[in-house]
Protein backbone atom coordinates (compact mmCIF):
# COMPACT_ATOMS: atom_id res chain seq x y z
CA UNK A 1 0.00 0.00 0.00
CA UNK A 2 1.50 3.51 -0.81
CA UNK A 3 1.31 6.51 1.70
CA UNK A 4 -1.93 7.91 -0.59
CA UNK A 5 -3.50 4.74 0.45
CA UNK A 6 -2.32 4.94 3.89
CA UNK A 7 -3.56 8.35 4.45
CA UNK A 8 -6.72 7.67 2.92
CA UNK A 9 -7.24 4.67 5.18
CA UNK A 10 -6.42 6.98 8.36
CA UNK A 11 -8.88 9.41 7.27
CA UNK A 12 -11.35 6.74 6.68
CA UNK A 13 -11.38 4.80 10.13
CA UNK A 14 -10.99 8.74 11.68
CA UNK A 15 -14.33 9.27 9.82
CA UNK A 16 -15.84 6.03 11.65
CA UNK A 17 -14.07 6.67 14.94
CA UNK A 18 -14.81 10.78 14.92
CA UNK A 19 -17.12 12.22 13.03
CA UNK A 20 -19.55 12.18 16.16
CA UNK A 21 -17.24 13.36 18.81
CA UNK A 22 -16.29 16.52 16.00
CA UNK A 23 -19.91 16.97 15.21
CA UNK A 24 -20.97 16.98 18.60
CA UNK A 25 -18.68 19.35 19.99
CA UNK A 26 -18.66 21.78 17.52
CA UNK A 27 -22.42 22.12 18.17
CA UNK A 28 -21.92 22.29 21.97
CA UNK A 29 -19.60 25.33 21.20
CA UNK A 30 -21.50 27.34 18.51
CA UNK A 31 -25.12 25.64 18.72
CA UNK A 32 -25.19 25.73 14.94
CA UNK A 33 -26.18 22.13 13.70
CA UNK A 34 -25.68 22.73 10.01
CA UNK A 35 -22.05 24.73 10.97
CA UNK A 36 -20.69 22.26 12.85
CA UNK A 37 -21.43 19.30 9.86
CA UNK A 38 -19.98 21.89 7.30
CA UNK A 39 -16.74 22.69 9.39
CA UNK A 40 -16.49 18.31 10.56
CA UNK A 41 -16.84 17.91 6.63
CA UNK A 42 -14.15 20.42 6.16
CA UNK A 43 -12.13 19.06 8.45
CA UNK A 44 -11.62 15.83 6.92
CA UNK A 45 -11.88 17.01 3.51
CA UNK A 46 -8.38 19.00 4.83
CA UNK A 47 -7.23 16.45 6.68
CA UNK A 48 -6.23 14.60 3.49
CA UNK A 49 -4.07 16.71 2.04
CA UNK A 50 -1.96 18.16 5.47
CA UNK A 51 -1.63 14.38 6.34
CA UNK A 52 -0.43 13.31 2.81
CA UNK A 53 2.12 15.95 3.22
CA UNK A 54 2.80 16.46 6.85
CA UNK A 55 1.67 12.78 7.85
CA UNK A 56 -1.25 11.66 9.88
CA UNK A 57 -0.86 13.29 13.39
CA UNK A 58 -0.32 11.22 16.68
CA UNK A 59 -3.96 12.15 17.88
CA UNK A 60 -6.28 11.87 14.78
CA UNK A 61 -9.60 13.12 16.26
CA UNK A 62 -8.02 15.86 18.44
CA UNK A 63 -6.79 17.34 14.83
CA UNK A 64 -9.92 17.14 13.58
CA UNK A 65 -11.48 18.51 16.38
CA UNK A 66 -9.32 21.47 16.54
CA UNK A 67 -9.53 22.13 12.38
CA UNK A 68 -13.53 21.95 12.48
CA UNK A 69 -13.21 24.17 15.39
CA UNK A 70 -10.70 26.88 14.30
CA UNK A 71 -13.32 26.81 10.58
CA UNK A 72 -16.10 27.51 12.72
CA UNK A 73 -14.18 30.68 14.16
CA UNK A 74 -13.14 31.69 10.77
CA UNK A 75 -17.39 31.97 9.85
CA UNK A 76 -18.18 33.17 12.59
CA UNK A 77 -15.84 35.88 13.11
CA UNK A 78 -16.86 36.91 9.35
CA UNK A 79 -19.88 36.97 10.29
CA UNK A 80 -19.71 38.52 13.21
CA UNK A 81 -22.36 41.13 13.07
CA UNK A 82 -23.72 40.66 16.89
CA UNK A 83 -22.53 39.93 20.67
CA UNK A 84 -23.84 36.29 20.70
CA UNK A 85 -21.76 35.96 17.73
CA UNK A 86 -18.60 37.65 19.30
CA UNK A 87 -19.60 35.04 22.69
CA UNK A 88 -19.45 32.20 20.37
CA UNK A 89 -15.71 33.15 19.05
CA UNK A 90 -14.72 33.47 22.32
CA UNK A 91 -15.91 30.26 23.17
CA UNK A 92 -14.03 28.47 20.66
CA UNK A 93 -10.81 30.70 20.77
CA UNK A 94 -10.29 28.92 24.10
CA UNK A 95 -9.61 26.05 22.51
CA UNK A 96 -7.42 27.48 19.35
CA UNK A 97 -4.50 25.14 21.22
CA UNK A 98 -3.52 22.66 18.74
CA UNK A 99 -1.71 20.53 21.70
CA UNK A 100 -4.94 21.14 24.00
CA UNK A 101 -6.97 17.72 23.56
CA UNK A 102 -10.68 18.86 22.31
CA UNK A 103 -11.70 15.52 23.50
CA UNK A 104 -11.83 17.09 27.16
CA UNK A 105 -15.02 18.21 28.70
CA UNK A 106 -15.23 21.72 28.83
CA UNK A 107 -17.81 21.12 32.02
CA UNK A 108 -20.25 18.79 33.24
CA UNK A 109 -23.80 20.14 33.08
CA UNK A 110 -26.52 19.32 35.21
CA UNK A 111 -27.12 15.42 34.44
CA UNK A 112 -23.19 15.00 35.78
CA UNK A 113 -22.43 13.31 33.00
CA UNK A 114 -19.95 14.97 31.02
CA UNK A 115 -19.89 13.81 27.06
CA UNK A 116 -20.45 15.50 24.42
CA UNK A 117 -21.76 12.72 22.32
CA UNK A 118 -24.12 11.86 25.19
CA UNK A 119 -25.69 15.40 24.96
CA UNK A 120 -26.01 15.09 21.42
CA UNK A 121 -28.11 11.95 21.59
CA UNK A 122 -30.27 13.81 24.38
CA UNK A 123 -30.42 16.71 22.37
CA UNK A 124 -31.78 14.96 19.24
CA UNK A 125 -34.11 12.73 21.23
CA UNK A 126 -35.73 15.31 22.77
CA UNK A 127 -39.80 14.83 22.87
CA UNK A 128 -40.77 17.88 20.96
CA UNK A 129 -39.35 15.98 17.98
CA UNK A 130 -41.19 13.40 16.36
CA UNK A 131 -39.76 9.56 16.92
CA UNK A 132 -38.39 8.96 13.31
CA UNK A 133 -36.61 12.73 13.36
CA UNK A 134 -35.28 11.88 16.53
CA UNK A 135 -33.08 8.48 15.03
CA UNK A 136 -32.38 9.90 12.08
CA UNK A 137 -31.26 12.99 13.21
CA UNK A 138 -28.90 11.20 15.37
CA UNK A 139 -27.80 9.12 12.96
CA UNK A 140 -26.41 11.91 10.39
CA UNK A 141 -25.29 14.53 13.60
CA UNK A 142 -23.73 11.47 15.77
CA UNK A 143 -22.82 8.18 13.33
CA UNK A 144 -22.23 10.61 9.97
CA UNK A 145 -24.38 8.17 7.99
CA UNK A 146 -25.57 9.80 4.73
CA UNK A 147 -28.87 10.61 4.31
CA UNK A 148 -29.68 7.95 1.30
CA UNK A 149 -28.44 5.21 4.19
CA UNK A 150 -30.87 6.89 6.78
CA UNK A 151 -33.09 6.70 4.63
CA UNK A 152 -33.10 3.01 3.47
CA UNK A 153 -32.29 2.52 7.10
CA UNK A 154 -36.40 4.19 7.57
CA UNK A 155 -37.76 2.66 4.02
CA UNK A 156 -38.44 5.76 2.72
CA UNK A 157 -37.40 7.80 0.09
CA UNK A 158 -34.19 9.98 -0.05
CA UNK A 159 -35.83 13.36 -0.78
CA UNK A 160 -38.51 12.49 2.37
CA UNK A 161 -35.67 11.79 4.19
CA UNK A 162 -33.84 14.71 3.49
CA UNK A 163 -36.69 17.11 3.95
CA UNK A 164 -36.89 15.30 7.73
CA UNK A 165 -33.26 16.35 8.82
CA UNK A 166 -34.01 19.91 8.04
CA UNK A 167 -37.53 20.39 9.41
CA UNK A 168 -35.60 18.17 12.92
CA UNK A 169 -32.95 20.87 12.90
CA UNK A 170 -35.35 23.60 12.25
CA UNK A 171 -36.95 22.73 14.81
CA UNK A 172 -34.63 22.25 17.68
CA UNK A 173 -33.32 26.16 16.44
CA UNK A 174 -36.79 27.56 16.74
CA UNK A 175 -37.47 25.96 19.88
CA UNK A 176 -34.38 26.86 21.93
CA UNK A 177 -33.85 22.99 22.62
CA UNK A 178 -31.23 22.29 24.93
CA UNK A 179 -27.48 20.85 24.54
CA UNK A 180 -27.77 18.93 27.64
CA UNK A 181 -28.59 15.69 28.70
CA UNK A 182 -31.88 16.55 31.18
CA UNK A 183 -31.48 16.60 34.42
CA UNK A 184 -32.78 13.01 36.55
CA UNK A 185 -36.18 13.05 36.87
CA UNK A 186 -37.31 13.92 33.30
CA UNK A 187 -34.60 11.02 32.34
CA UNK A 188 -37.32 8.30 32.48
CA UNK A 189 -39.76 10.03 29.64
CA UNK A 190 -36.71 10.61 27.41
CA UNK A 191 -35.57 7.14 27.59
CA UNK A 192 -37.73 5.60 24.64
CA UNK A 193 -36.55 7.86 22.04
CA UNK A 194 -32.83 7.51 23.00
CA UNK A 195 -32.93 3.26 23.29
CA UNK A 196 -34.35 3.62 19.52
CA UNK A 197 -31.31 5.54 18.55
CA UNK A 198 -28.89 3.55 19.76
CA UNK A 199 -30.57 0.30 18.72
CA UNK A 200 -30.99 1.14 15.59
CA UNK A 201 -27.79 2.50 15.31
CA UNK A 202 -26.53 -0.88 16.37
CA UNK A 203 -28.52 -2.72 13.72
CA UNK A 204 -27.26 -0.47 10.99
CA UNK A 205 -23.54 -1.21 11.48
CA UNK A 206 -24.48 -4.84 12.55
CA UNK A 207 -25.98 -5.16 9.10
CA UNK A 208 -25.18 -2.28 7.12
CA UNK A 209 -27.45 -0.59 4.25
CA UNK A 210 -25.40 -0.19 1.65
CA UNK A 211 -21.72 -0.26 0.34
CA UNK A 212 -19.27 -3.49 0.68
CA UNK A 213 -19.23 -4.30 4.09
CA UNK A 214 -21.99 -6.45 6.21
CA UNK A 215 -20.41 -4.95 9.57
CA UNK A 216 -19.31 -1.59 10.52
CA UNK A 217 -17.24 -2.43 13.54
CA UNK A 218 -17.08 1.32 14.71
CA UNK A 219 -20.98 1.75 14.37
CA UNK A 220 -20.98 -1.12 16.78
CA UNK A 221 -19.16 -0.27 19.03
CA UNK A 222 -20.20 2.87 19.21
CA UNK A 223 -23.87 2.16 19.86
CA UNK A 224 -22.61 -0.84 22.47
CA UNK A 225 -20.78 2.49 24.20
CA UNK A 226 -23.63 4.62 24.25
CA UNK A 227 -25.47 1.88 25.87
CA UNK A 228 -23.22 1.10 28.96
CA UNK A 229 -23.28 5.05 29.22
CA UNK A 230 -27.22 4.66 29.44
CA UNK A 231 -26.83 1.51 31.97
CA UNK A 232 -24.86 3.40 34.54
CA UNK A 233 -26.91 6.55 34.53
CA UNK A 234 -30.29 4.61 34.51
CA UNK A 235 -28.95 1.06 36.38
CA UNK A 236 -33.09 0.97 37.89
CA UNK A 237 -34.47 0.66 34.26
CA UNK A 238 -34.73 -2.56 32.86
CA UNK A 239 -35.29 -1.75 29.14
CA UNK A 240 -32.07 -0.20 28.90
CA UNK A 241 -30.13 -3.15 30.37
CA UNK A 242 -32.28 -5.25 28.76
CA UNK A 243 -30.96 -3.24 25.20
CA UNK A 244 -27.07 -3.44 26.79
CA UNK A 245 -27.84 -7.49 27.14
CA UNK A 246 -29.44 -7.83 23.30
CA UNK A 247 -26.21 -5.01 22.11
CA UNK A 248 -23.58 -7.37 23.78
CA UNK A 249 -25.17 -11.20 22.75
CA UNK A 250 -25.31 -9.90 19.25
CA UNK A 251 -21.67 -8.34 19.06
CA UNK A 252 -20.36 -11.71 20.23
CA UNK A 253 -20.97 -13.16 17.28
CA UNK A 254 -20.25 -10.32 15.27
CA UNK A 255 -16.78 -11.58 14.59
CA UNK A 256 -18.13 -14.51 12.57
CA UNK A 257 -20.37 -12.94 10.38
CA UNK A 258 -18.60 -12.95 7.73
CA UNK A 259 -15.42 -15.06 6.36
CA UNK A 260 -11.98 -14.20 5.39
CA UNK A 261 -13.67 -12.73 1.81
CA UNK A 262 -15.79 -10.56 3.86
CA UNK A 263 -18.76 -13.11 2.74
CA UNK A 264 -21.66 -13.26 5.14
CA UNK A 265 -21.94 -16.54 6.84
CA UNK A 266 -25.42 -17.51 8.27
CA UNK A 267 -25.70 -18.42 11.80
CA UNK A 268 -26.36 -21.96 11.44
CA UNK A 269 -22.81 -21.85 9.62
CA UNK A 270 -20.97 -19.81 12.04
CA UNK A 271 -18.60 -21.29 14.35
CA UNK A 272 -19.67 -21.01 17.40
CA UNK A 273 -16.49 -21.90 19.05
CA UNK A 274 -14.95 -17.84 17.83
CA UNK A 275 -17.92 -16.09 19.75
CA UNK A 276 -16.95 -13.83 22.33
CA UNK A 277 -18.13 -16.02 25.96
CA UNK A 278 -17.03 -12.94 28.27
CA UNK A 279 -19.76 -10.96 25.53
CA UNK A 280 -22.24 -13.76 26.17
CA UNK A 281 -21.58 -14.19 29.84
CA UNK A 282 -22.06 -10.44 30.52
CA UNK A 283 -25.27 -10.16 28.32
CA UNK A 284 -26.86 -12.70 29.98
CA UNK A 285 -26.27 -11.81 33.05
CA UNK A 286 -27.59 -8.41 32.21
CA UNK A 287 -30.58 -9.57 31.11
CA UNK A 288 -30.81 -12.08 34.10
CA UNK A 289 -30.90 -8.68 35.91
CA UNK A 290 -33.26 -6.78 34.21
CA UNK A 291 -36.06 -9.80 33.84
CA UNK A 292 -35.88 -9.77 37.80
CA UNK A 293 -37.26 -6.18 37.98
CA UNK A 294 -40.09 -7.80 36.69
CA UNK A 295 -41.02 -5.31 34.39
CA UNK A 296 -40.74 -7.04 31.27
CA UNK A 297 -40.21 -4.97 27.91
CA UNK A 298 -39.37 -5.04 23.73
CA UNK A 299 -35.12 -5.07 24.17
CA UNK A 300 -35.72 -7.51 26.82
CA UNK A 301 -37.67 -9.86 24.85
CA UNK A 302 -35.14 -9.70 21.76
CA UNK A 303 -32.00 -10.01 24.26
CA UNK A 304 -33.60 -13.13 25.38
CA UNK A 305 -34.47 -14.13 21.34
CA UNK A 306 -31.06 -13.49 20.88
CA UNK A 307 -30.11 -15.61 24.40
CA UNK A 308 -31.37 -18.94 22.95
CA UNK A 309 -29.21 -18.81 20.12
CA UNK A 310 -26.08 -17.76 22.12
CA UNK A 311 -26.33 -20.33 24.56
CA UNK A 312 -27.26 -23.10 21.99
CA UNK A 313 -24.43 -25.68 21.73
CA UNK A 314 -25.32 -26.57 17.96
CA UNK A 315 -27.95 -24.89 15.57
CA UNK A 316 -29.46 -27.99 15.68
CA UNK A 317 -30.42 -27.51 18.74
CA UNK A 318 -31.47 -24.14 18.91
CA UNK A 319 -35.09 -24.04 21.15
CA UNK A 320 -37.11 -22.44 17.90
CA UNK A 321 -40.02 -23.70 19.41
CA UNK A 322 -39.21 -21.25 22.70
CA UNK A 323 -38.05 -18.44 19.69
CA UNK A 324 -40.95 -18.06 18.30
CA UNK A 325 -43.06 -17.58 21.60
CA UNK A 326 -40.75 -15.43 22.33
CA UNK A 327 -41.75 -13.29 18.67
CA UNK A 328 -45.23 -14.08 19.44
CA UNK A 329 -45.36 -12.34 22.81
CA UNK A 330 -42.92 -9.12 20.86
CA UNK A 331 -45.64 -8.89 18.27
CA UNK A 332 -47.89 -8.35 20.71
CA UNK A 333 -46.52 -5.40 22.18
CA UNK A 334 -44.40 -4.40 18.79
CA UNK A 335 -46.80 -5.14 15.76
CA UNK A 336 -44.64 -4.20 13.33
CA UNK A 337 -44.25 -6.07 9.43
CA UNK A 338 -40.48 -7.16 10.77
CA UNK A 339 -41.26 -8.65 13.46
CA UNK A 340 -43.74 -10.86 12.09
CA UNK A 341 -41.19 -11.50 9.10
CA UNK A 342 -39.12 -13.31 12.43
CA UNK A 343 -41.65 -14.91 13.66
CA UNK A 344 -42.41 -16.56 10.71
CA UNK A 345 -38.81 -17.63 10.22
CA UNK A 346 -39.09 -18.84 13.93
CA UNK A 347 -42.21 -20.75 12.87
CA UNK A 348 -40.46 -22.21 10.04
CA UNK A 349 -37.87 -23.38 11.77
CA UNK A 350 -40.26 -24.92 14.81
CA UNK A 351 -42.96 -26.39 12.51
CA UNK A 352 -41.69 -26.64 9.30
CA UNK A 353 -41.10 -24.72 6.05
CA UNK A 354 -44.67 -24.39 5.24
CA UNK A 355 -46.20 -22.92 8.51
CA UNK A 356 -43.35 -20.55 7.90
CA UNK A 357 -44.61 -19.58 4.02
CA UNK A 358 -48.19 -19.18 5.33
CA UNK A 359 -46.83 -16.25 7.25
CA UNK A 360 -44.86 -15.06 4.63
CA UNK A 361 -47.90 -15.04 2.65
CA UNK A 362 -50.00 -13.28 4.53
CA UNK A 363 -47.55 -10.24 5.02
CA UNK A 364 -46.77 -10.76 1.13
CA UNK A 365 -51.45 -10.39 0.41
CA UNK A 366 -50.53 -7.10 3.01
CA UNK A 367 -47.99 -5.45 0.84
CA UNK A 368 -45.81 -5.36 3.71
CA UNK A 369 -42.14 -3.91 3.46
CA UNK A 370 -42.22 -3.85 -0.41
CA UNK A 371 -38.81 -1.74 -0.59
CA UNK A 372 -36.94 -4.66 1.71
CA UNK A 373 -35.55 -7.50 0.23
CA UNK A 374 -36.12 -9.28 3.57
CA UNK A 375 -39.27 -10.57 2.90
CA UNK A 376 -38.53 -12.22 -0.79
CA UNK A 377 -34.95 -13.74 0.78
CA UNK A 378 -36.92 -15.26 3.71
CA UNK A 379 -39.44 -16.56 1.65
CA UNK A 380 -36.95 -17.63 -1.02
CA UNK A 381 -35.12 -19.54 1.65
CA UNK A 382 -38.12 -20.98 3.20
CA UNK A 383 -39.04 -22.27 -0.40
CA UNK A 384 -35.45 -23.90 -0.50
CA UNK A 385 -35.62 -25.75 2.94
CA UNK A 386 -39.31 -27.24 1.82
CA UNK A 387 -37.22 -28.67 -1.21
CA UNK A 388 -38.91 -26.48 -4.06
CA UNK A 389 -35.65 -24.58 -5.79
CA UNK A 390 -36.93 -23.50 -9.15
CA UNK A 391 -39.39 -21.57 -6.94
CA UNK A 392 -36.73 -20.56 -4.47
CA UNK A 393 -34.29 -18.97 -7.55
CA UNK A 394 -37.23 -16.54 -8.58
CA UNK A 395 -37.94 -15.25 -5.23
CA UNK A 396 -33.93 -14.91 -4.81
CA UNK A 397 -34.10 -12.98 -8.03
CA UNK A 398 -36.81 -10.79 -6.71
CA UNK A 399 -34.55 -9.99 -3.52
CA UNK A 400 -31.54 -9.32 -5.50
CA UNK A 401 -33.37 -6.26 -7.14
CA UNK A 402 -33.98 -4.67 -3.96
CA UNK A 403 -30.77 -5.49 -1.67
CA UNK A 404 -28.47 -2.63 -0.87
CA UNK A 405 -25.29 -4.35 0.50
CA UNK A 406 -22.46 -5.72 -1.48
CA UNK A 407 -21.90 -8.74 0.94
CA UNK A 408 -25.66 -10.00 1.26
CA UNK A 409 -26.34 -9.28 -2.40
CA UNK A 410 -23.00 -11.63 -3.65
CA UNK A 411 -24.61 -14.47 -1.09
CA UNK A 412 -27.97 -13.88 -2.21
CA UNK A 413 -26.48 -14.46 -6.10
CA UNK A 414 -24.91 -17.72 -4.30
CA UNK A 415 -28.28 -19.25 -3.28
CA UNK A 416 -30.13 -18.46 -6.30
CA UNK A 417 -27.25 -19.81 -8.42
CA UNK A 418 -27.44 -23.11 -5.99
CA UNK A 419 -31.45 -23.53 -6.51
CA UNK A 420 -30.70 -23.16 -10.27
CA UNK A 421 -28.67 -26.43 -10.22
CA UNK A 422 -30.79 -28.05 -7.95
CA UNK A 423 -33.88 -28.24 -10.47
CA UNK A 424 -32.44 -31.18 -11.96
CA UNK A 425 -32.49 -32.62 -8.26
CA UNK A 426 -36.34 -32.36 -7.71
CA UNK A 427 -37.82 -32.76 -4.42
CA UNK A 428 -34.24 -32.12 -3.09
CA UNK A 429 -33.53 -28.99 -0.80
CA UNK A 430 -30.78 -26.96 -2.67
Amino acid sequence: MNGTDDVEEAVTAAFHEEWGQVVATVIGATGDWDLAEECAQHAFTRALDRWRRDGVPRRPGAWLTTTARNRALDVRRRAAVEAAKVRDAAVLARHEDPHEDPHEPAGEDESGVPDDRLRLLFTCCHPALSLDARVALTLRTLAGLTTPEIARAFLVPEATMAQRLVRAKRKIRDAGIPYRVPPAHLLPERTTGVLAVVYLLFNEGYAAASGTDLVRTDLCAEAVRLARVLARLLPDEPEVLGLLALLLLHDARRGTRVDAAGDLVTLEDQDRTAWDRAGIDEGAALLEGALRQGRPGPYQIQAAIAACHTTAATADATDWADIAGLYGELERRVPSATVRLNRAVAVGMAEGPDAGLALVGELEREGALPDSHLLPATHADLLRRAGRPAEAAAWYGRALELVGNEAERRFLTRRAEECRSARRTAGQPC
